[in-house]
């Protein structure tokens, strides 16, 4: 068994490239190289550094590679920047998906994995306390989530056309390390921010302290991104069953943990002060976004092994080996 995996030389890819070895498949990692790290990819992985955009380069890549599934993790993923550029990130995200799966239609490969996001569900219309459901209405809020919400769509489409085997997999928020040589190097997502501010004698900022949450700040879902990687290898097994149609799976914790808690845990495992700096509230932040993870549970029998702590611990000591 050989599988593609789109982004492996990302911090997420990273982590799945290693799991999905130890299930004993063999991979093949396609990267455009411009956020991966070369130095992430094991020995003996094959890298075909190809963008998703040229058809013929990854048409070519199929042609190569004996490939039995895909795993799809490559993608522009930065919210900010999806909303002052959106048409290259449904050129990215949409078009590069249709020559990937189109490669794969005409290879006769069936099994995917589409790295999805709960940034398909927007700002969903439920009380702080309620959990996301694969249920609950997508109706995303900048172009980034509507390229995921797009993409689950072609991934739905072609499981009825063409008998595809999908798991589209909605990812909460993502953080920590498998191994310090592993870490989050981009400064984007809470944890790195926060360390990166500390890091420089500052201190983080909060976006509003008055949210209707126990403590005033928002509440996410964090998810360790080596429980993440055991979660792709499971889905790989789902997709792989005879029967597999489409489903789309919540990959979280079930457990929601405020900005402010977040804080608290950096400043236990760190020993650094920290007296963050409250400012108003962002356009477009949800009070509150937990996943039901159930589904998950049911159809991949995963579930997350890893707590806050674990996450920021692991965080910070790749931070500090590699800044």
């Amino acid at each position: 068994m050989t599988w593609l995996i789109t982004g492996g030389a990302g911090y997420i890819g990273a982590h799945v490239v290693r799991e999905t070895l130890k299930s004993g498949r063999n991979v093949v990692i396609l990267d455009d190289m411009s956020t991966g790290i070369a130095t992430r990819i094991p020995d003996g992985v094959t890298l075909e550094e190809v963008t998703l955009v040229d058809k013929a380069g990854v048409e070519a890549v199929f042609a190569k590679h004996e490939i039995t599934g895909v795993l799809h993790l490559a993608a522009r993923k930065q919210v900010g920047e999806s909303v002052e550029k959106p048409l290259y990130y449904w050129d990215e995200n949409i078009n590069g998906l249709t020559h990937l799966v189109g490669a794969m239609k005409n290879s006769g490969i069936k099994n995917l994995v589409f790295s999805s996001s709960a940034a398909v569900y927007g700002e969903p219309d439920i009380a702080p306390d309620a959990l996301i459901t694969e249920a609950t209405h997508c109706l995303p809020i900048n172009p980034y989530g509507a390229t995921k919400l797009a993409g689950e769509w072609i991934a739905h489409a072609l499981s009825a056309s063409d008998d595809f085997h999908v798991a589209a997999l909605r990812y909460f928020n993502v953080a920590g390390a498998g191994s310090p040589q592993l870490g989050d190097q981009f400064i984007l997502n809470l944890v790195p921010i926060v360390f990166d501010a500390l890091t420089k004698g500052n201190q983080p900022r909060v976006f509003g302290d008055d949210y209707p949450t126990p403590d005033g700040s928002c509440i996410r879902d964090y998810v360790h991104v080596q429980d993440l990687a055991e979660a792709h290898v499971a889905a790989m097994d789902y997709v792989e069953r005879p029967d597999t149609t489409f489903a789309a799976i919540n990959i979280g914790t079930g457990r929601g943990a405020s900005v402010f808690e977040v804080l608290d845990m950096v400043r236990e495992v760190t020993g650094l002060e920290v007296t963050p700096e409250r400012i108003q509230r962002r356009a477009g932040d949800p009070a509150a976004l937990t996943a039901d993870v159930s589904r998950a549970a049911q159809l991949l029998d995963w579930q997350s092994k890893y707590d806050l702590r674990d996450i920021i611990s692991s965080a910070w000591t790749a931070w500090q080996q590699t800044h």
